[in-house]
């Protein structure tokens, strides 16, 4: 019996192998892999970086991706285990498992990205642009009482308060977002994402908000808000996404987590920038005054649970906000930098969101354009 079922386990992993090599094949045949990046390092290469991009490429192949998923629906279904993306903390908690590793090279890219950071301020500095950079803390570290097992590395728990404080050391204006969270814990944080909650989001627009009213930048133009709790709704968590799970059932998934978003109405305007109904402003005929002064730039925490209405309603003025999600540490800088919005019309001030896990993550380059 043992042969026999030997015979058909070689045929059918021989024809598993055959499939998997066919949609690979295609992939490659219809142009969509990419051997090498446009740029990569003697490093990427020894330490594997190069393969695994490759690897990645091919797992979008049809049958990888399929087997991959039912992989992630049978651990989960039957192990409970969410994947290597995602860990599981106390029940209804999910965290980034990037939050919890050590980086290689840790201390030399943060210090790599405080230079940066140092040499954009001065670039900035000398077009007569401020810069305010906000560290927003791991939700790992703030809701460490849902953890339940799952273990922190103890090399972090500086890293944020550190890097903000050699910032501000260098004349950088820089305010590490931990302590104003700190005592909201978990309930600053949704459960299956890895975002902050509107509690959270709200805590940090105030002081954020006030650090720019402190620093005696009035932003511009004036705008007053209403608000209003929107209507309670479920939201997708990331992290059920990450885990793979986001395409099973509902019921088969993390326990959703429902949300009642805030609503924003902007009121009539006032202060500068405000003209008269059915008048013009003569002192303003390119509109330039209409367009905000202070800049956002970020991630996607700048992106969620209402951050940017909250920072709108406590400075009384809109801002701009050209946060990109997945921009991490570099992205969303070096495109608003390059970005005409910034070139043709320069704000007064920068605010820039960085997640702390971003901090000891490799740099990639950021320059303003001329």
């Amino acid at each position: 019996m043992a042969r026999r079922a030997s015979r058909w386990a070689g045929a059918a992993l021989a024809a598993v192998l055959c499939a998997g090599l066919i949609s690979c094949g295609w992939l490659v045949y219809a142009g969509k892999i990419d051997w090498l990046p446009a740029s990569w390092t003697r490093d990427d290469a020894l330490h594997g970086e190069l393969t695994h991009q490759l690897a990645k490429q091919l797992s979008n192949a049809w049958l990888p991706d399929q087997a991959a998923k039912l992989e992630r629906a049978g651990s989960w279904l039957l192990l409970g285990d969410t994947g290597p993306r995602v860990r599981t903390g106390c029940p209804g908690w999910l965290f980034l498992a990037e939050e919890l590793q050590v980086n290689r090279h840790a201390q030399a890219n943060a210090q790599t990205k405080r230079a940066a950071v140092l040499a954009i301020r001065q670039a900035l500095a000398q077009r007569g642009i401020g810069l305010l950079v906000a560290v927003v803390p791991d939700k790992s570290r703030i809701a460490a009482s849902a953890l339940c097992g799952l273990t922190r590395p103890a090399e972090l728990n500086a890293r944020a308060a550190q890097w903000v404080s050699e910032l501000n050391q260098d004349g950088v204006a820089a305010i590490d977002l931990a302590p104003v969270l700190a005592p909201l814990g978990a309930s600053a944080y949704l459960h299956t994402d890895t975002h902050w909650n509107e509690t959270g989001a709200n805590a940090a627009a105030q002081a954020i908000a006030a650090r720019i009213t402190a620093a005696g930048v009035q932003a511009t133009p004036q705008q007053a808000y209403t608000v209003q709790p929107g209507k309670l709704a479920q939201r997708p968590g990331d992290l059920v996404h990450l885990a793979g799970l986001d395409w099973l059932p509902l019921r088969w998934q993390p326990t959703p987590e429902s949300v009642a978003a805030t609503v924003f109405t902007e009121a009539a305007a006032t202060g500068q920038g405000a003209t008269a109904k059915g008048g013009d402003d003569l002192d303003d005929l390119l509109g330039d005054s209409q367009l905000p002064n202070v800049a956002l730039i970020g991630t996607s925490f700048s992106r969620n649970s209402n951050f940017v209405g909250f920072l709108q309603k406590a400075l009384g003025a809109k801002i701009g906000s050209f946060a990109k999600d997945g921009g991490k540490f570099s992205g969303s800088a070096r495109d608003y930098f390059a970005n005409p919005a910034f070139t043709q019309t320069p704000p007064k001030l920068v605010v820039w969101e960085i997640p702390e896990r971003d901090l000891q993550t490799p740099y990639e380059a950021i320059s303003l354009a001329r």
